[in-house]
């Protein structure tokens, strides 16, 4: 089992480029594949996020990115954690990293998230608040909800 202490925070320069085989391998995996979404997942937006990790025996296992929007608003998205590492608490640690990460951004006040809707619960129970806005992403039900930094 790893431990919070194992997750990586790197930019797209110091990504290696195994870890970034890995980590697109992950994202198409779960997002394309096993929801069977076809869409774009390489989005050009890579280059300026900074990329929350954990892997083991060199496989990428839980993953989230974090693009700044604007000065005071974070967005944390592309959270996944590999099928067989589910249900382990990897998806804690993971969005508990990327939070650390945006209260560090002294200039961050918010952190957004679009939120698969059957996640209401995981992400409120990390401190997320729904906006009261719903939609359909690539056919399935998303909510947007907010972290309000303090």
């Amino acid at each position: 089992m790893l431990k919070s202490s194992q997750v990586l925070v790197k930019s797209f320069a110091e990504i290696s480029k195994n870890q970034l085989y890995g980590i697109l391998a992950l994202r198409i995996e779960v997002f394309c594949v096993e929801q069977n979404c076809p869409y774009q997942d390489i989005d050009g937006l890579d280059h300026d996020a900074q990329h929350i990790f954990m892997q083991q025996d060199e496989k990428i296992i839980a993953y989230a990115r974090i693009l700044n929007l604007r000065q005071k608003t974070g967005r944390i998205g592309r959270v996944v954690v590999a099928k067989e590492y589910r249900n382990s608490g990897f998806a804690k640690q993971i969005m508990l990293a990327s939070i650390r990460f945006c209260q560090q951004q002294k200039s961050m006040c918010h952190i957004e998230i679009s939120a698969q809707s059957y996640l209401h619960d995981f992400y409120q129970n990390l401190g997320f608040n729904s906006l009261n806005k719903y939609y359909l992403e690539d056919d399935i039900p998303h909510e947007a909800m907010i972290l309000k930094l303090t």
